[in-house]
């Protein structure tokens, strides 16, 4: 009875001191947790703001160095901008660097106490973190949602949850030679990054970069375009004021903004050791050339031409699923999407019915600026950045119908009646377009949905594969074999099978090939190019090392020593390396026989 007593005393500590340790796990202060802070939104995201109408919005202002900002569905001014000089870049290169010394120490529980500051942020302030993209960018509120916030939120929460096992040291295996050897790679922070990104995603573009370096342990110095230095401001401050609520210094993430004339002192900088860009063909050019001079790795993502491939093989409910994506694919942010739907490559039975579909869905898009809309009255397509693409778009549609295409819907600028100074174009389908014609080649950037036919699936992959660009594509069916044929034969650095772009919700590496770019961001592999990958080799068992055999050490010596030297180096190359034979002779090359 007694041992009954004793065990029944153990059990019931047992169960105490667990019990205990489960409150403590449950009720106690998360070291790691979000910490509440605010960021003084800016005036103009206030319902009913209104600004001055420019007569001709432009972000040069004439006879001086300030940027024009102004909302492009509107024409309004946003106020200007004080651009950076060279020295101003200096300066802020020279903060950074201080701050990242000791930033660097940090650990990876630090670095996601701030990650989990600024996603808390972002989902309780997404109506004026939406509203400010969309006043700089002219997108629409569902297309800021999308393409700003959701994807931002998603790559917080990846980093906070994976970023750590992504860079954590990674044992390597070793060679037979060398078996007394342990070898790993670790990932050390480079220092001072760069990123100068595009404005067609004024808050995710900007973000995304400074989310990936501080987690790696680096300052970032961040170029948004002076089409959207507007925004850029109020977006770094969201990412230096979680550092300062957590208790870090906010010079560990800097926005600049200046022309392209001052941008190549930042490109060139010899304290800047990477930089991520993300733009168009012709100025990656220049900004690889001006990395070159510091020899600063660059990872170049430069947009697409990306196709989607649709088979005959679509059931009726598939069909309008299919269709709806590629709506949302080509006409999201107006168009200006670097891995949106520039080309609807449809095999023969489809081809049609895609047509009487999409023509009345395409015609009845509704244009405006979030400024001024009624609840009743929503807005499908936003303004494009500038007027500047045009011209060149009317061109190119009317090469096309020379040639053969037909024009269904659209096919020129729009003077919208509430926004004469708004830039707008017209919600486009043009259909019949064959490789050989330049709209089919050339990056459109714009609202332009291009519906080329295939009358097979060897045909649509060879008109996918037709243009310089190779960044994403995507592929609808049922058919697996055929699915997998594109998948395998399609040029390009991402493919999505039976789904658009979702590559970034689910942070795969993105980028392309060809005239599409090289380098990667997001995922373990983004997270990793903004390191210093080290690869260490380490002694396995005390006291056996690497020594170099008297009969190789130099300088040799006595008559016949080169012979010898060289029958042990091809032995210890047939030990290692040759069949049971080989490591025969081997050992009698070692050993010296």
């Amino acid at each position: 009875m007694d041992r009954v007593q004793e065990y029944g005393t153990y059990l019931l500590g047992a169960i105490g001191a667990v019990s205990l340790l489960l409150f403590y796990s449950l009720f106690r202060a998360d070291a790691q947790a979000a910490v509440p802070y605010e960021v003084s939104p800016p005036e103009q995201t206030k319902l009913g703001w209104k600004g001055e109408v420019l007569e001709e919005p432009s972000l040069k202002v004439s006879g001086s160095s300030l940027i024009q900002c102004y909302c492009p569905a509107t024409g309004e001014s946003l106020g200007r901008v004080n651009p950076s000089t060279a020295d101003g870049i200096d300066r802020a290169i020279a903060r950074a660097k201080e701050a990242q010394a000791q930033w660097a120490k940090t650990t990876f529980a630090q670095r996601r106490k701030v990650l989990k500051t600024m996603l808390k942020f972002v989902l309780e302030n997404q109506e004026t973190i939406a509203r400010v993209a969309c006043l700089d960018s002219g997108k629409t509120m569902v297309d800021a949602s999308l393409g700003e916030i959701l994807v931002t939120a998603e790559k917080l929460k990846w980093t906070i949850d994976h970023g750590e096992q992504a860079l954590k040291p990674e044992r390597r295996p070793t060679s037979w030679l060398m078996i007394y050897k342990w070898n790993e790679v670790i990932w050390q922070p480079l220092g001072v990054v760069a990123a100068c990104v595009s404005w067609n995603y004024p808050f995710h573009n900007l973000i995304s970069p400074v989310i990936a370096s501080i987690f790696a342990g680096n300052a970032i110095i961040v170029k948004g375009s002076e089409a959207t230095a507007w925004s850029s401001s109020y977006f770094s401050s969201i990412a230096a004021s979680a550092l300062v609520a957590c208790g870090y210094s906010p010079h560990i993430v800097q926005s600049v903004s200046c022309w392209p004339n001052v941008a190549d002192h930042l490109t060139s900088h010899p304290s800047i050791s990477h930089i991520t860009f993300i733009g168009s063909r012709p100025v990656a050019h220049h900004v690889c050339a001006s990395a070159a001079k510091a020899l600063t790795p660059v990872c170049v993502e430069l947009g697409g031409k990306d196709p989607a491939i649709v088979f005959d093989d679509l059931s009726k409910s598939d069909f309008k699923r299919v269709a709806g994506i590629l709506m949302r694919g080509t006409f999201q942010s107006a168009g200006q999407n670097c891995i949106g739907l520039e080309r609807v490559i449809a095999l023969p039975k489809v081809y049609d019915r895609f047509i009487e579909h999409l023509t009345p869905r395409i015609r009845a898009l509704r244009t405006g600026s979030i400024l001024h809309s009624a609840a009743d009255m929503p807005i499908d397509v936003g303004a494009s950045i500038s007027s500047a693409n045009f011209s060149n778009l009317e061109t190119l549609i009317q090469e096309a119908v020379a040639q053969g295409a037909r024009l269904l819907v659209g096919g020129k600028p729009y003077i919208h009646p509430d926004h004469p100074k708004g830039h707008y174009f017209q919600p486009t389908l043009i259909v019949d377009v064959t490789p050989n014609m330049r709209i089919a080649q050339q990056e459109l950037f714009a609202p332009v949905f291009v519906l080329m036919r295939a009358t097979s699936v060897d045909e649509a992959i060879s008109l996918a594969n037709s243009t310089p660009y190779a960044l994403g594509a995507s592929v609808y069916g049922s058919s697996t074999r055929d699915l997998e044929r594109v998948v395998r034969d399609v040029h390009a650095g991402m493919v999505a099978v039976n789904d658009f772009a979702v590559f970034y919700m689910v942070q795969l590496p993105f980028g392309g090939a060809k005239g599409s770019g090289y380098g990667r961001f997001a995922g373990k592999e983004g997270l990793r190019s903004v390191c210093n990958q080290k690869a260490i080799t380490r002694d396995r068992w005390p006291g056996v090392k690497t020594s170099i055999p008297p009969p190789m050490d130099i300088p040799l010596r006595g008559a016949g020593a080169g012979e010898r030297a060289w029958r042990m180096a091809m032995g210890i190359v047939l030990l290692g390396y040759g069949d049971w034979r080989g490591k025969l002779r081997g050992i009698k090359g070692v050993v010296g026989l």
